[in-house]
C-alpha cells in the first residue's frame, strides 16, 4: 500500500486510534496536543500497541523524540515542530517524516528537510483550530503538486467526502480528514464511504 494511504484520518485519542483500526483504515495519524513528555511517550506506546499486527501505519504527531524512543515508523511535524527536531536523528532512527505547509516559505523548508509527503492546508475554511492562514483553494493543490514533484502531497483542511473526486483530480495523493469523521453522526459508515472512494482512487 502507498504510504500515506489515499484515506488519512486525523485523531486525538487511542479510541479513535482504535476504532479506525478495527474498520480497516490503513494510515492513522495520532494527534494529541499539548502533553508533557512522559504523557505523550506512554500514549504514542499504546498506540503503538493497537495498530501492532494490523496493516494500520500510525502517524506521530510532533513528539518526535516519544516516536524515536517508542520505535513508531511515522512521524508527522508541523513548522514549528519541525524547526526544534534533531532531523538526522529522526532519519537514524528510520522514522518515515511528513511535513505541514501553508505558504511558500513553509514549502521551501519543508523540502529542505527532504520529507516522505507534504500537507498543504488549509484547503477550506476549518473550525478545528484558528489557522492564520487563508483557505487554500483547490487549485493550489495542482500547484504545489507541481513543484514537489513525485513527493506524495496530503491536502487537509475541511475538507468533505464529496470534495474527494475533485481534490484527487487536481493532484493531491491523499487527503487528511479529521472533522468529517471525528464530528459526523455515524463515524463509522463514513469511514466506510471514505474506504470506498480510496479503493476506487487507487
Amino acid at each position: 500500500m502507498p504510504y500515506p494511504d489515499r484515506f488519512y484520518p486525523v485523531v486525538d485519542s487511542i479510541a479513535w486510534v482504535a476504532r479506525l483500526t478495527r474498520l480497516g483504515v490503513g494510515t492513522i495519524q495520532l494527534r494529541a496536543k499539548n502533553l508533557n513528555d512522559a504523557d505523550a511517550l506512554a500514549i504514542v506506546r499504546e498506540a503503538l500497541a493497537v495498530t501492532k499486527g494490523t496493516p494500520t501505519k500510525l502517524v506521530v504527531n510532533d513528539y518526535w523524540r516519544a516516536a524515536i524512543e517508542a520505535r513508531a515508523t511515522h512521524l508527522h511535524l508541523g513548522q514549528e515542530d519541525l524547526a526544534d527536531a534533531d532531523l538526522k536523528a529522526i532519519r537514524d532512527a528510520g522514522v518515515t517524516l511528513g511535513v505541514s505547509t501553508h505558504d511558500d516559505e513553509e514549502l521551501a523548508t519543508a523540502l529542505r528537510a527532504k520529507p516522505d509527503y507534504v500537507a498543504l492546508g488549509p484547503i477550506f475554511f476549518t473550525t478545528l483550530k484558528s489557522m492564520r492562514f487563508a483557505p487554500q483553494g483547490i487549485p493550489k493543490i495542482t500547484e504545489w503538486k507541481k513543484r514537489i514533484g513525485k513527493i506524495p502531497l496530503v491536502a487537509i483542511g475541511g475538507i468533505k467526502l464529496e470534495h474527494a473526486a475533485e481534490i484527487f483530480a487536481a493532484g493531491a495523493d491523499s487527503i487528511a480528514v479529521v472533522s468529517d469523521v471525528t464530528q459526523n453522526a455515524d463515524p463509522d459508515a463514513r469511514v466506510r464511504a471514505w474506504l470506498d472512494v480510496q479503493k476506487e482512487a487507487a
